[in-house]
């Protein structure tokens, strides 16, 4: 079916806004999956080249939300005939994977991982000397804090034939739907991502380079060390006023964004479950102007969280 059919078929008609957005490539998907059976094997999409047995895809899936994900994406999860796949991907795309397609979930979180990456690069190296179409699939994009640079080296060095798909980073999507512009004009000119789960003998971030003014500084991973990174920013001369927002399960339908400023990072951050992106930053202020994602649920628990730390 060609893509351009399948969006027709969809219901365009304009409507005031849901909580659940795009709803016409919501129904797209369901006809592209609905007529999957007896087309599974052609080339549905069109967007990529057919993923070729015994290759490997590095696909991400972006923050979470179905809608994020890339056509190309959407094509490799068509075509496999085995996915491995993170914790983090929703389970909305997991849902997306065709029934008889075998699905192997490899866990990670942090400081736990539930099958070591060696185990992992053996996983995607089998299966495809098996002659299979192997997709590997992680939340976000890949190759920003995704150690996808990592199991490419492994493939390359087993002389197993690869591809990347680009996926949308939480930086990008996450903060999106929480209505925080990364950079602005008048509040920030640079952006800098950093991952608040280091290897346990590797270096830590550079905090005095990460307090300049007009900067946003976005930290993957940070959720259990805000309180060490609340404490570092403000050794190196950040305000204990600057804003800052936790945001959890960014761009999904439970979608949390808790707002405050450094000198609460940590005692938010104790309230957010996994995933959840740090955003540090005079960009953070925009939020509750530009805020547009589940706008009313969103308000009401910026309000219940800020009345709790105000309790405390």
């Amino acid at each position: 079916m060609a893509l351009f059919s399948l969006f027709l078929k969809a219901d365009t008609t304009p409507r005031r806004y849901s909580r659940r957005p795009m709803n016409w490539l919501r129904q797209s998907i369901n006809l592209f999956l609905a007529d999957r059976a007896k087309t599974r094997d052609v080339h549905i999409l069109g967007v990529a080249e057919p993923l070729k047995e015994g290759e490997v895809a590095l696909v991400g899936a972006g923050p979470g939300a179905p809608e994020l994900l890339t056509l190309a994406a959407l094509q490799m999860l068509n075509e496999a005939d085995v996915v491995v796949y993170d914790r983090l991907v929703s389970s909305e795309i997991l849902n997306l994977i065709h029934s008889d397609c075998q699905r192997i979930c490899v866990g990670k979180a942090a400081s736990y991982h539930s099958v070591p990456q060696s185990r992992i690069n053996e996983i995607l190296i089998e299966r495809s000397a098996a002659g299979l179409r192997v997709v590997r699939l992680k939340g976000g994009d890949s190759f920003i804090f995704g150690r996808g640079g990592e199991e490419l080296e492994q493939l390359a060095r087993s002389g197993v034939k690869f591809r990347v798909v680009p996926g949308i980073t939480a930086a990008s999507g996450c903060t999106t739907y929480a209505g925080i512009p990364l950079t602005h004009r008048d509040y920030s000119q640079a952006v800098t991502f950093v991952t608040g789960h280091c290897k346990k003998d590797g270096k830590s971030p550079d905090w005095a380079s990460l307090v300049a003014s007009n900067h946003t500084l976005v930290v993957y991973m940070g959720r259990l060390a805000a309180s060490q990174i609340q404490q570092s920013l403000k050794e190196h001369g950040m305000s204990e006023r600057m804003p800052v927002a936790v945001i959890e399960n960014g761009s999904r339908h439970n979608q949390r964004v808790l707002c405050g400023h450094l000198s609460q990072l940590s005692r938010l951050a104790e309230q957010a479950a996994s995933p959840a992106l740090l955003v540090i930053g005079e960009v953070v202020k925009l939020s509750e102007e530009l805020s547009w994602f589940n706008f009313a649920d969103q308000k009401n628990l910026a309000a219940s969280a800020l009345n709790h730390l105000d309790n405390e």
